[in-house]
């Protein structure tokens, strides 16, 4: 036979939590919080790897910087035309661009310098050659902006022109044409687009030199072999692979997971506090009850039922409210406090919003390590009571 649900009991139940009603809101509000916490750091992980992964798949597959006494220099353009005649590279741009530091935000902008006719190494520049014509942005002295970058700027009342401060102390004006959205919101936070020409005047540099080397290999399993080439033919520079990138932003997520890990466990062991406690056994006040009801003629199997669903209303509820809150701390409020450590609180990059990443295995995960460890807690010190003799228990 099936088992039915008992309306009656579940009455019973709503009724038993709220004549303990002071007790059960402690429980619940603790309940709650711990379960908005337990979410709040998966959700912030979650969010925060996916747009590192996808940024990392829209970096070039190989980039060669010129490195002099440990530091990074401008690169010969002519290395490009080399690098191209390995067999294996389809293309090889050399890139301009660099870091601008605007003092009054005390943020840095990625200055990137694109070419109208040649091959970009990117789908978002792509469409932006596309949608803009560099050449006119050059006669105009024109660039386009990330949509942090727009945001920065208008707050320190630059809305229509930017003045950057070139090397010698002069300052050039370039006009704001457009605003554009990166495939990722990383890419689009602090980034400005211009024309070459305009980068190199910013950041004095040669027409001849590049800041680096980006080079594109069809075959993934060729861009190890073509890297070590690169590197043979020129010692004195630092070739970076698509993989290499990965590792090192996995080693960042890895170590700042591990304050993340220890959040985790502070939770966890103040969850497991309350299980223990309200494992431990029941108060002389629910022994009583539970003596009461098998008095009147309430079977085992009865009193269990009614402390199942006791503690799943109970815990479910606090499961539902802290998936809520977790959901609107992190993806409204944006985290405070929490993603900082992961961002952290350095002011070198304009803020960006955690994107949405919905996952049903983080919802289940939350829940098997609430819910049914709290009904456990519940069902068997209640199992204890009840198997006893009534005159025992009541007494």
């Amino acid at each position: 036979m099936k088992t039915k649900i008992n309306l009656y009991l579940i009455e019973f139940a709503i009724n038993a939590l709220l004549r303990a009603k002071s007790k059960n809101i402690f429980i619940l509000v603790v309940f709650t919080l711990l379960t908005a916490l337990l979410t709040s750091v998966f959700l912030i992980t979650g969010s925060i790897k996916h747009e590192l992964q996808s940024t990392v798949d829209a970096l070039p597959q190989i980039t060669v910087q010129k490195i002099k006494a440990g530091r990074h220099y401008d690169i010969e353009t002519l290395v490009a035309d080399e690098i191209l005649g390995i067999a294996g590279v389809s293309e090889a741009v050399a890139r301009v661009w660099g870091y601008y530091y605007f003092e009054n935000a005390g943020v840095n902008f990625s200055v990137v310098g694109i070419d109208q006719y040649e091959q970009q190494y990117k789908e978002s520049f792509a469409s932006l050659v596309q949608k803009f014509d560099f050449d006119e942005l050059t006669t105009k002295s024109a660039m386009v902006v990330g949509v942090g970058v727009q945001k920065i700027m208008s707050q320190s009342y630059y809305k229509e022109y930017f003045n950057f401060i070139k090397p010698d102390g002069e300052f050039k004006q370039v006009t704001i044409a457009g605003v554009f959205d990166g495939d990722t919101e990383l890419e689009s936070n602090d980034m400005i687009v211009m024309s070459k020409e305009s980068v190199r005047e910013i950041f004095d540099m040669s027409e001849h030199y590049a800041t680096d080397i980006v080079v594109k290999v069809p075959n993934p399993e060729e861009i190890t072999t073509v890297a070590s080439k690169i590197k043979l033919m020129y010692p004195d520079t630092r070739v970076i692979s698509s993989n290499d990138l990965k590792v090192s932003y996995q080693n960042i997520f890895d170590y700042k997971s591990g304050v993340f890990l220890a959040l985790f466990i502070v939770s966890l062991f103040t969850f497991f506090m309350i299980i223990y406690d309200k494992a431990s056994g029941l108060s002389s006040e629910e022994k009583r009850e539970i003596g009461i009801l098998k008095a009147i003629g309430w079977r085992v199997d009865d009193v269990l039922k009614e402390k199942f669903y006791e503690s799943f209303i109970l815990s479910f509820l606090a499961y539902l409210l802290g998936i809520f809150f977790a959901f609107g701390f992190v993806y409204l409020l944006q985290a405070p406090l929490l993603r900082e450590i992961f961002v952290g609180y350095s002011q070198l990059k304009t803020s960006f919003e955690l994107p949405f990443v919905f996952e049903l295995q983080t919802l289940f995960l939350v829940f098997f390590l609430s819910v049914p460890i709290y009904i456990g807690a519940t069902i068997i010190p209640s199992w204890r009571a009840s198997t006893l003799e009534v005159d025992e228990v009541i007494r």
